[in-house]
């Protein structure tokens, strides 16, 4: 290849990633990502350790998309990740991007022949938990030959919710895998010899964050932390953040009594349905609802907004845990605040006292505003991506024959089988009676507020 022709790849190159950032509303790559697109791109194995929120997924999506083959119709590069969540991440991260390859996720807890519907026509990139990629391998004839880069994100989290034994009979399943790439938001996670790494680069980022968390204790009198919420809540105001729980049981005790405070929450736990754990996700990120109540289900790789606190209603067992609750705040470089509503005649946990964070009694502080209902409202349409349907055909639905502004429809998310909106709570009936039963693409669509 001539000199001119390699000059010429680069400029596309650079093109595509500068068409790519802009779409993420990203005016530059950080160093992490810099140095990971640059080392994945060399087709190196790569073990990269980055907080999270510092854009991993980017990091290891922009070379990897730009190597693939457009002339092969099997898969080609195998995520394995630890949650349904992750997945569904990863696969809305990879359809933005807007590459033109097909990418599809599986994992449990919908029914397989979505699966085998999905991939019928193999997809260039596919996603899953370890679980539901074992069982399609061990159903599903394809041919995985072509499979050459394999990611383990979140590795360590797959490792210790009991993963192993199918990763370990994944990778065996692979015959031609050139590139290995881990990814993780701790440093304490060993890696397995199954894996097969040669000769990794590791990529360690964990100390280069410059976020500012601060952490804060607020004193409970009573062992039962219930009252002291209410008065923590006031405290903190008005503000999108994560309550975290320990224990489902638990959790649900404090959902009852944010719920007869009136206090409006969406709860987000593993025993929860496929469908109502997204549902609550998606009310999170479109500003239906502030608060989230969750376990450390919702403690890493998840795609939820920035969010201005944490508030552990219960600490965990261990720091790591702590770290992956907190990292869901303090993101790329700003600012948050975690709290820990602790009863003062229990003793904290050596990580906490090593942190020495400022106690406050609630008695003292001034209150604010609890947190109330949003503007915004989610309206759910029986139609999605298998459909045809995009988000521009969702907002001239709304616009045109719903006559909605265009400042009262938020963010546009279109699944599998269906599409969740936000709108503006003083439209979302109006919209419902304008629009419902109407046509998107070829398909009649239902329509309602979830």
């Amino acid at each position: 290849m001539s000199k001119n022709n390699i000059d010429q790849n680069a400029i596309s190159d650079d093109n595509l990633t500068a068409s790519i950032l802009k779409k993420f509303e990203i005016s530059a790559l950080n160093p992490m990502q810099e140095e990971a697109v640059k080392t994945i791109g060399s087709k190196k194995d790569v073990v990269l350790l980055s907080p999270t929120g510092t854009g991993k997924t980017l990091a290891f999506l922009l070379p990897l998309i730009e190597s693939l083959d457009d002339k092969c119709d099997e898969i080609q590069i195998l995520i394995l990740v630890p949650s349904r969540e992750l997945a569904q991440q990863i696969e809305q991260v990879v359809r933005k991007m807007g590459s033109g390859f097909k990418v599809n996720s599986v994992y449990g807890g919908r029914a397989g022949m979505l699966d085998k519907i999905d991939l019928k026509h193999r997809p260039a990139i596919l996603i899953g938990t370890p679980w539901r990629i074992a069982d399609r391998f061990r159903r599903d004839n394809f041919p995985l030959e072509n499979i050459k880069t394999l990611i383990l994100d979140e590795f360590d989290k797959s490792l210790e919710i009991g993963f192993e034994k199918e990763m370990s009979e994944i990778v065996e399943a692979l015959p031609n895998v050139k590139q290995r790439i881990l990814t993780s938001a701790t440093s304490d996670a060993g890696i397995p010899e199954f894996v097969g790494l040669q000769k990794p680069v590791f990529l360690n980022y964990l100390k280069e964050v410059n976020s500012q968390l601060t952490v804060k204790i607020i004193l409970s009198d009573d062992k039962d932390k219930l009252k002291t919420l209410d008065g923590a809540l006031a405290f903190i105001g008005n503000k999108p953040g994560i309550i975290f729980c320990s224990f489902k049981d638990a959790l649900q005790r404090v959902s009852d009594f944010l719920s007869e405070k009136n206090i409006q929450h969406e709860s987000f736990h593993g025993g929860m349905e496929q469908i109502d754990r997204e549902q609550a996700l998606v009310k999170f990120r479109n500003g239906t609802i502030q608060l989230l109540l969750a376990t450390d289900l919702a403690a890493r790789g998840l795609d939820i907004p920035e969010i201005q606190f944490i508030l552990h209603y219960h600490l965990p067992l261990r720091k790591k845990e702590f770290t992956h609750r907190n990292g869901r705040t303090a993101r790329m470089n700003r600012d948050g605040i975690a709290y820990i509503l602790h009863w003062q005649e229990e003793e904290l946990p050596e990580f906490i006292q090593e942190i020495a964070p400022e106690n406050i009694v609630l008695e003292n502080q001034q209150k604010g505003e609890l947190p109330t209902a949003t503007k915004w409202k989610t309206l759910y349409i029986t139609g999605g991506r298998r459909d045809k349907i995009s988000k521009g055909d969702v907002a001239g639905l709304f616009l045109k024959q719903g006559q909605a502004q265009k400042e009262q429809i938020g963010v546009i998310e279109i699944k599998q089988n269906c599409t969740y909106v936000g709108v503006h709570a003083e439209i979302a009936e109006i919209l419902i009676e304008k629009t419902n039963n109407s046509k998107l693409k070829k398909k009649k669509v239902r329509i309602s507020v979830i």
